[in-house]
Order: C-alpha cells, then sequence, then structure tokens
C-alpha cells in the first residue's frame, strides 16, 4: 500500500489547514480586542458586586431576623422588657446627635465668622 498522495489532496489539505488557521487567527483577534476585554472586565465585576449584594443581603436579613427574635415572641407579642431600654438608647443617641450639632460640633475648622482674604 502506498502512503503517496497527489498533488491535489495536497493542495486540498494546504487549503483546509489555511482555513483553519484563518479562524484561529479571528478568534484570537476577537478575544484580544479592547472591547472583548473591557466586556470581561465589566461581566467579572458585575458578577462579583451581585455576590457580595447577595452577602449582604443574607447577613442583613440573618441580623434582622436575630434581632426580631430577641425583641418578638416566638407567638409574636412584644418583649416590652428588651423593648424598652432599646428605645431609650435610641433616643438617648438621637438627644445627644441633636445637642452636638447645635453647639456647632459638626463645624470643621472651628473658625467662626473668619474671612477670607482674597
Amino acid at each position: 500500500m502506498s502512503d503517496a498522495r497527489t498533488p491535489a489532496q495536497i493542495e486540498a489539505d494546504i487549503a483546509r489547514r489555511r482555513q483553519e488557521l484563518a479562524v484561529t487567527l479571528d478568534e484570537i483577534g476577537v478575544r484580544v480586542h479592547p472591547k472583548t476585554i473591557m466586556g470581561d472586565a465589566k461581566a467579572k465585576a458585575a458578577s462579583a458586586v451581585d455576590r457580595t449584594a447577595g452577602r449582604a443581603y443574607v447577613s442583613a436579613n440573618r441580623v434582622v431576623t436575630n434581632v426580631r427574635g430577641q425583641l418578638v415572641t416566638e407567638d409574636g407579642t412584644p418583649r416590652m422588657e428588651r423593648i424598652v431600654p432599646v428605645a431609650l438608647v435610641v433616643v438617648g443617641l438621637v438627644g445627644l446627635l441633636t445637642v452636638s450639632s447645635a453647639r456647632g460640633g459638626g463645624r470643621s475648622g472651628g473658625r467662626k465668622g473668619c474671612k477670607r482674604r482674597r
């Protein structure tokens, strides 16, 4: 048996390989194109943000459930012995913030009434 190929077979093989190479080069060109790279980076960033937001939601939901469990009984009635102290702390913090901002504690620089020279 002879493995010799005819010139037509060799030319057909070369044409097929050129076509395969052209397709491969086109694929590489698409992969390294700046728009493709930016699109991939945006997709990865969006995916990371989605994962982070999902984790944050789960964490926040867990915290809310835990706090609710502390302030409400299993049958849904409020636990006043726990709600009243929490409410007093919140009112106290709001009062402190109000007094602090009224005294000018929120100002930066501490200069009152100074004008800049131009």
